[in-house]
């Protein structure tokens, strides 16, 4: 099916292409015989053609980012880029790109009124547990590449393969947050003093929160925060332009698809211990840690690939708390989040 696909959108855009490729063998006579009037028609068909072209391949999305980013446009503009018919850089810009930047997703995560895979924090089953909520707002392009193949960009945004949604993981999370937490507790110092990550340890409130390292088996647990992806609501584009050190000119321009300056997320978290676990750790203690890692993550260090460029970056607009039995808290900041919900705990129990 996958190959009769691909194979039929081919045969969509074989006449268009071949269109093209006539109309481009004609500018080039022109410009040969430097007919200038000759030159102008052509190009005004070449500009209508490729008008024609990008309203029969758009007419049909109506804004849905799985149309967009995800599905038939995508496709077409790939094959078009990978059959390097003429004007494939056209395509590639002025279709798939243009169109893909002019999207808004309304709200990122919520794929209709019957799919929203945003976690609900407001119906917490246990009074052990605590959700955490922060919203912000991209300073800096954020980027994490796709694992999708077949695209017009050699740098894709990692999106939803169903939904087009651009997302970070909650994996991505869960290991930026705790590198996070253990530059916090001296990781840099360590590392300065010439000593090696391996010998490393975990304090025991890291261990709390994040569990064991992949491959520890002796002892292994799961730590107790679980993460949630963050969807984003915009698509922008980055270019990056190598210059030739003999020529001291541009060689040739190398496309990031991310998600553009302005672009609003939410992290969630949710703190959910077992009785028993181990290792214990008090939340009174380390809950304010937490929340320092989580604001210098995201407004010093930076959530994207290419952070070292100073790439996704943030401001926070608003942190959020929430707890069985009780209102959700809001705060401007962790300091003001904090002096509402430190009541919340007791030294050396749980919330």
């Amino acid at each position: 099916m996958t190959w009769d696909y691909f194979t039929g959108l081919t045969a969509e855009l074989e006449e268009d292409a071949a269109s093209l490729q006539e109309l481009k063998n004609q500018l080039e006579e022109a410009r040969r015989g430097r007919d200038k009037r000759r030159r102008r028609e052509i190009e005004h068909r070449i500009d209508e053609h490729l008008r024609e072209l990008k309203q029969n391949m758009t007419q049909s999305l109506d804004g849905d980012p799985g149309k967009i980013l995800a599905g038939k446009l995508l496709d077409q503009s790939a094959i078009w880029w990978f059959q390097d018919w003429s004007f494939s850089e056209d395509v590639r810009r002025v279709i798939y790109m243009q169109t893909a930047q002019e999207l808004i997703i309304s709200e990122p995560g919520k794929v209709s009124d019957d799919i929203d895979l945003r976690p609900t924090l407001m119906a917490l089953p246990s009074s052990a547990w605590l959700g955490l909520q922060v919203d912000f707002e991209l300073l800096t392009p954020w980027y994490s590449k796709d694992d999708r193949f077949f695209h017009p960009l050699d740098n894709p945004v990692r999106k939803d393969r169903v939904f087009g949604v651009p997302f970070m993981s909650a994996a991505s999370w869960k290991g930026l947050l705790r590198w996070a937490c253990r530059m916090q507790e001296g990781l840099r110092e360590h590392l300065e003093q010439g000593k090696r990550f391996k010998e490393w340890k975990d304090p025991n409130w890291i261990l709390h929160l994040f569990g064991n390292e992949k491959g520890e088996e002796k002892y292994f647990h799961q730590g107790a925060l679980v993460f949630y992806p963050t969807w984003f609501d915009k698509i922008g584009f980055e270019v990056i332009n190598p210059h030739s050190r003999e020529r001291r000119a541009g060689t040739q321009p190398i496309y990031y698809e991310v998600v553009p300056p302005g672009a609003k997320g939410t992290l969630y978290l949710l703190y959910a211990p077992w009785p028993g676990m181990k290792p214990a750790a008090d939340p009174a203690e380390f809950l304010p840690r937490l929340l320092e890692a989580i604001e210098t993550l995201l407004t010093t260090y930076g959530i994207s690939a290419k952070r070292t460029v100073g790439w996704g970056t943030a401001k926070i607009v608003g942190w959020k708390a929430f707890r069985k039995g009780l209102r959700s808290v809001e705060g401007n900041d962790r300091g003001e989040l904090w002096a509402q919900i430190e009541s919340w705990f007791q030294a050396g129990g749980t919330p």
